[in-house]
């Protein structure tokens, strides 16, 4: 297969961005144990996106939500219980989906290697997988992540990265999880996958306040006509009905009209306009906007993807490889 020609080539990006937490983590680390691991993931991965291609979006979300909490440990898989509440029912985690996908994904892993593969793993592989299905950048996943036993909505709740943040905010988010502004920036790209329920931008519609006061704006940063347009979808802040494309026009597809977008101040959310707030951040998505650079871009992601899936992971004797996904052993 092509995809996998690109391993030796592409392995040099996870070396670099190695430390001594991470470097227990392997490409074909699984060689042994479950050489067909990778390709098992890929072609149940493929099976899903061809039968729901707006899938790819929220897998991707899901990797995301994991590494930033805890670290990439498949805590946000886990189920709450009557003595706890998990990740995945903390309130920035509401919308997340891909769950069903992912106990499939496993299930066939389990069937072919039972308890070698990590759900920590097969997240990180299908987010992977979900990205080259909607024709975006293949990356080499380094492998070795061990599962985590604890999930927190608590947690959830005070370290994600927040939809309304500005890019101090963000950044020192990001910079708690070794991820720098280049890094920010780069990984917003992903918003060129997948869709939003209204609250989570609707603000930006009806509840800006003005410099002088005035209350129900509409938020100045936004492009005046996109609003309009957001707004006969949208028709109020708790309207959780309606579901507005993030990269409209191509949300299905990788690509790297995200930027565009928002150079245009056509941002979905707060965050997407803060990027044109901050000189660094402002460069790059003006400089990917332009759409001369779209292999600068995959390549940018595939690196800051490699960093972030190293972030917090359990190696050797840490955590356990779980049965199920969605429960501890």
């Amino acid at each position: 297969m092509a995809i996998r020609s690109l391993l030796l080539p592409l392995a040099m990006l996870v070396l670099a961005t190695s430390s001594a937490a991470v470097a227990q983590l392997e490409i074909g680390f699984y060689s042994k144990t479950c050489p067909d691991a990778e390709k098992i993931v890929l072609e149940e991965m493929a099976k899903i996106i061809a039968a729901a291609p707006s899938l790819a979006g929220p897998l991707l979300r899901l990797h995301f939500h994991d590494c930033f909490v805890r670290g990439c440990d498949a805590s946000v898989l886990l189920e709450s219980t009557d003595g706890n509440v998990a990740e995945k029912d903390a309130k920035p985690n509401k919308s997340l989906r891909g769950f069903g996908s992912v106990e499939r994904v496993k299930a066939k892993l389990e069937a072919a290697c039972p308890g070698i593969v990590s759900c920590a793993d097969v997240l990180t592989l299908m987010s992977r997988d979900a990205v080259v299905l909607a024709k975006g950048p293949f990356w080499p996943v380094a492998l070795g992540r061990r599962d985590g036993r604890v999930s927190s909505a608590t947690e959830a709740s005070n370290e994600l990265p927040p939809a309304s943040g500005d890019v101090p905010l963000l950044a020192k988010i990001f910079a708690s999880k070794g991820l720098n502004l280049k890094d920010l920036v780069v990984l917003s790209g992903a918003h060129t996958l997948g869709t939003a329920h209204c609250p989570s931008f609707a603000d930006r519609l009806y509840n800006t306040t003005g410099e002088n006061g005035a209350y129900g704006l509409v938020d100045p940063s936004l492009d005046s006509e996109y609003a309009d347009k957001l707004r006969l979808k949208c028709k109020s802040v708790d309207d959780r009905a309606m579901l507005s494309e993030m990269d409209p026009g191509s949300f299905k597809t990788f690509d790297t009209s995200y930027y565009r977008h928002v150079a245009k101040r056509r941002g979905l959310f707060r965050s997407d306009s803060a990027l044109l707030f901050d000189t660094t951040t402002k460069d790059y998505v003006q400089r990917i906007a332009t759409g001369k650079f779209d292999g600068e871009f995959f390549k940018d992601f595939s690196a800051s993807m490699i960093k972030m899936g190293d972030v917090g992971v359990l190696t050797g004797a840490e955590g356990e490889i779980r049965k199920k996904c969605y429960a501890p052993n």
